[in-house]
């Protein structure tokens, strides 16, 4: 039996530039096709947008308010959404909020370094004037 306490497992830094905590994938539990990841993105940052070849993914807000872009639509996001994201549809996260933003992300495939695509442009970039 894997169970995984969220505090326990260490953050790091995924692709995207967002902190993910992975809970359950192949790396470190029995489940071998899918993942399952904590996500936070700070007040006023946003992940770098980006697509995966191989992998679809879900989000599911946890707590804080976000901004949801995926492909050409965009839309405000709160705890309780779950969120649909198909395999090569460029996709970015932005924390619209007061307090960090809390997904949970699922992929199947599990996520991977290598199935991550990075979209360089200042069009994308909250931070950019």
């Amino acid at each position: 039996m894997d169970i995984r306490q969220l505090e326990e497992v260490p953050a790091f830094i995924t692709k995207d530039g967002s902190e993910i905590r992975e809970l359950l994938a192949y790396r470190n539990s029995c489940i071998r096709r899918q993942s399952l990841a904590e996500a936070r993105v700070p007040v006023g940052l946003a992940t770098t947008a980006h697509y995966h070849p191989q992998t679809e993914e879900i989000y599911y807000i946890l707590e804080g308010l976000g901004r949801m872009q995926i492909g050409d639509q965009a839309q405000d996001v709160r705890p309780g959404d779950a969120i649909a994201i198909p395999p090569g549809t460029t996709h970015q996260i932005t924390n619209i909020g007061q307090v960090p933003l809390r997904l949970l992300c699922c992929c199947t495939p599990a996520y991977e370094h290598e199935d991550t695509v990075l979209i360089e442009s200042e069009a994308t970039d909250p931070n950019v004037a």
